[in-house]
C-alpha cells in the first residue's frame, strides 16, 4: 500500500504536468486588407523589404546625432520603456504560480497549561520545535487556468514589447520630421529676411526719386505696401520657426544648445532620404509592422482569457502540506525517528454563483471579439496610411519637378522685369508683380521639397522594422504556446 509521504510526492508531480487547457486554439484572423497594393503605388520587389538600420536611412550627420539623443532622454520613451519592464514583471509573477512555492520555515511553540484547569496538581508544560518545507496551497492545474493566466500575461508583456517598438519607430521619425520642418523654416526665414532687404532698397530708391519728382506716389506707396507685407511675412515665419525648435527640443528631452559637438547638417538640396528600400505586398509589410503585432498580442492574451474562464466551471484543486522534523527539545529536533509530515489536499467544486461564472466567460469573449475588430482595424489602418504615403511620395516628386521648372521661370521673369524697367519700358507694378510671383514660387519650392522629404520619412515609421545591434530586423511572430 502506497505510504502517506509517496502520495504526497505523487500529487506534486502531477501538478508539474499540464492539464487539460480550456484555452481555443488560436488562429491569426486573415488580414482584411487586399493582397496587391493600388496599381498607383505598388512598392518594387527586388530590393529589401526593411532597412537594416536608421543610421543608413537618415544619412544627415547632425540628423542622426539629434535622433541619438531623443533615444536616450526623450521622457515619452522612458515611459513606454518602463511599461516593458512593468509587464515583465507582470508575467513573471504569473509564470510563477504555475511551479510550487516552497518555503523553508522554522517555528518555536511554548504553551502552559495551569494545574487547576487541568483537574491536577501539576501545571502542563509544552516545548515544540519544528523545522519544515512547506507548500502552501498550491493550485493543480488540471484545468489550464494558470497556464491560460500565464499566456495572457505573457503576451500582454509582448504587446507592450511592441508597443515601445512602435514608439520608438515613431520617435525617430517625429525628430527627422521636426528636423527637416526646422530646417525649411530656416530656408524661408532667409529668403523672406532676403525679400525684405530688396523691398527696403527698391523702397529707398523710390523715396529718392519721389523727392526729385522722378516717381509718383503711386509707385512709392506701392514699394512701402510690398515692403511692409514682407516684414509682416519674416515675422510670421520667426515665430514659426520658434515654435519649431521647441518642438525639437521637446522631442530631443533636452535644448539643442545643450548638446556637445553637433555636427554640421546639410540643407533641404542636399538630404538624402530614398524609400526606395522597401518593397513587399501588404500581409507581408503589414504583418510586421510593431503596431499591428501589438494588437495580435492583445488578441492572444484575449484568446488565453478565455481559457482561465472556461476552467473556472472546473473543481479547483490545490494542495498544502509540510514536510521535516519535530521536537519537545531543540537539541533533539534532527534526531533520528524525530521525522514529522502532513498534507491537506482540497477540492472546490462550483455549485452555486449566481452566473459570475457564465458573466465571465461572456465578458471573456465579449473581450476578444473587440481584440480581432482591433486587430483589423489596425491592419486596415496600416494599409491606407502607407497607400496614402506612397501616393504623396510619388505625386510629391511630379509636383517638386513642377514647381522648381516654375521658379527658375518666374526668376528670369523678374530679372527681365527689372532690366525693362531700368529702361522705363514697364512700370513698378510689373517689377512688383514680378517679385511676389518670384517669392511665391521659391517659398512654395522650400515646402514642398521638405513635404516629399517628410512623406519618406514618414515612410520609414510606416514600413520600417526597428534593427537590432546586429542589424538584423527585430520581428515577432504571434503564437499560443
Amino acid at each position: 500500500m502506497i505510504s502517506q509521504y509517496k502520495l504526497s510526492v505523487l500529487m506534486v508531480l502531477l501538478a508539474m504536468l499540464e492539464g487539460c487547457s480550456q484555452m481555443p486554439k488560436y488562429e491569426r484572423p486573415s488580414p482584411p486588407v487586399p493582397v496587391e497594393w493600388p496599381d498607383s503605388v505598388k512598392l518594387k520587389t527586388s530590393t529589401e523589404l526593411m532597412p537594416a538600420d536608421w543610421r543608413q536611412y537618415f544619412t544627415d550627420p547632425r540628423l542622426q546625432a539629434l535622433i541619438a539623443v531623443a533615444l536616450e532622454d526623450n521622457r515619452d520613451l522612458r515611459i513606454a520603456t518602463a511599461r516593458i519592464a512593468e509587464a515583465r514583471a507582470q508575467y513573471g509573477i504569473q509564470s510563477a504560480d504555475r511551479l510550487p512555492n516552497i518555503n523553508v520555515v522554522g517555528s518555536h511553540t511554548a504553551s502552559k497549561t495551569p494545574a487547576s484547569a487541568l483537574g491536577s496538581t501539576t501545571d502542563l508544560n509544552v516545548q515544540r520545535f519544528d523545522a519544515n518545507l512547506t507548500l502552501v496551497s498550491y493550485e493543480l492545474d488540471f484545468w489550464g487556468r494558470v497556464s491560460s493566466l500565464s499566456a495572457s500575461a505573457k503576451a500582454s508583456y509582448f504587446a507592450t514589447e511592441s508597443a515601445q517598438q512602435a514608439f520608438r519607430l515613431s520617435l525617430i521619425a517625429d525628430v527627422a520630421n521636426a528636423y527637416l520642418t526646422l530646417l525649411e523654416l530656416e530656408e524661408r526665414t532667409q529668403l523672406a529676411d532676403d525679400t525684405v532687404k530688396t523691398r527696403a532698397e527698391s523702397r529707398n530708391l523710390l523715396l529718392r526719386r519721389r523727392e526729385v519728382g522722378l516717381t509718383s506716389d503711386t509707385d512709392y506707396l506701392q514699394a512701402e505696401g510690398a515692403y511692409q507685407g514682407a516684414l509682416g511675412a519674416l515675422a510670421d515665419l520667426q515665430q514659426q520657426r520658434a515654435a519649431a525648435e521647441n518642438y525639437l527640443n521637446l522631442l530631443l528631452g533636452k535644448p539643442m544648445s545643450e548638446i556637445k559637438d553637433l555636427p554640421a547638417g546639410r540643407s533641404l538640396r542636399e538630404q538624402i532620404i530614398s524609400s526606395d528600400k522597401f518593397a513587399g505586398l501588404p500581409a507581408e509589410v503589414l504583418l510586421r509592422r510593431p503596431d499591428v503585432i501589438a494588437a495580435e498580442q492583445q488578441l492572444i492574451a484575449a484568446n488565453a482569457d478565455i481559457g482561465a474562464a472556461r476552467a473556472a466551471f472546473f473543481p479547483n484543486i490545490s494542495l498544502t502540506g509540510t514536510l521535516g522534523t519535530a521536537s519537545g527539545s531543540l537539541s533533539g529536533l534532527f534526531k533520528s525517528g524525530n521525522g514529522a509530515w502532513s498534507y491537506q489536499p482540497s477540492i472546490i467544486f462550483p455549485l452555486f454563483d449566481a452566473g459570475r461564472n457564465s458573466a465571465n466567460l461572456d465578458l471573456a469573449n465579449a473581450r476578444k471579439v473587440v481584440a480581432v475588430a482591433e486587430y483589423e482595424k489596425t491592419i486596415q489602418q496600416a494599409f491606407r496610411e502607407v497607400a496614402d504615403l506612397l501616393s504623396a511620395r510619388d505625386k510629391l516628386a511630379a509636383q517638386l519637378d513642377a514647381i522648381q521648372a516654375n521658379a527658375e521661370a518666374q526668376r528670369q521673369l523678374l530679372r527681365l522685369e527689372e532690366a525693362r524697367y531700368q529702361a522705363g519700358v514697364v512700370s513698378h507694378l510689373e517689377v512688383l508683380d514680378a517679385q511676389r510671383a518670384a517669392f511665391v514660387t521659391s517659398d512654395r519650392e522650400i515646402q514642398v521639397r521638405r513635404l516629399e522629404l517628410s512623406a519618406a520619412t514618414q515612410l520609414y515609421k510606416a514600413l520600417a522594422g526597428e534593427a537590432n545591434d546586429s542589424g538584423e530586423v527585430t520581428r515577432q511572430e504571434g503564437t499560443n504556446k
